[in-house]
């Protein structure tokens, strides 16, 4: 598996990957039209194109030259050294095999570079994948309500430290 920094041309690889992993990930923690809404709203290319323009750093996970997951990341608070992992999704059949854990490596190993000493990240208080952040070592630093669009998002926000 190799893990490289994602480039405009991965736009599609990245919108694939996210709607093969949010169905299975979040039908039975959210609604079905929150999961289409916001696939369009954070996932759609155009989406995607300005996040990376914003300054949001995408890394692409490949196995036998095949996107299997990605991750995202960019300085949240720099006075505080603060970065935030903004998205982390694996593909159903690489779940379980270090992927996820690869990626938040290599996310801090770059924060770190850039003077970084917290990295935090937002995950749902009903998705699974909080037993895994657990497991890594963040701990819970708050709850969180957050209203988007017509929905709110109901979240965890884990800390580690660098």
């Amino acid at each position: 598996m190799i893990i490289r920094q994602a480039e405009y041309s991965d736009i599609t690889a990245i919108n694939h990957l996210a709607h093969e992993t949010w169905w299975p990930t979040y039908t039975d923690v959210i609604p079905d039209d929150q999961i289409k809404f916001m696939l369009e709203d954070m996932y759609s290319e155009k989406a995607l194109k300005t996040q990376i323009e914003s300054g949001i750093t995408f890394l692409i996970a490949e196995r036998e030259d095949k996107a299997v997951a990605f991750a995202a990341y960019s300085p949240s608070d720099l006075e505080n050294h603060i970065f935030k992992l903004q998205k982390l999704y694996v593909l159903p059949s690489e779940q379980g095999m270090g992927t996820g854990k690869k990626l938040i490596y290599e996310v801090s190993k770059m924060a770190r570079k850039s003077r970084g000493k917290v990295l935090e990240l937002n995950v749902n208080r009903n998705n699974p994948a909080f037993e895994f952040y657990k497991k890594l070592g963040f701990e819970v630093y708050k709850s969180v309500d957050i209203p988007y669009n017509n929905y709110v998002l109901n979240d965890y926000v884990m800390r580690i430290a660098l």
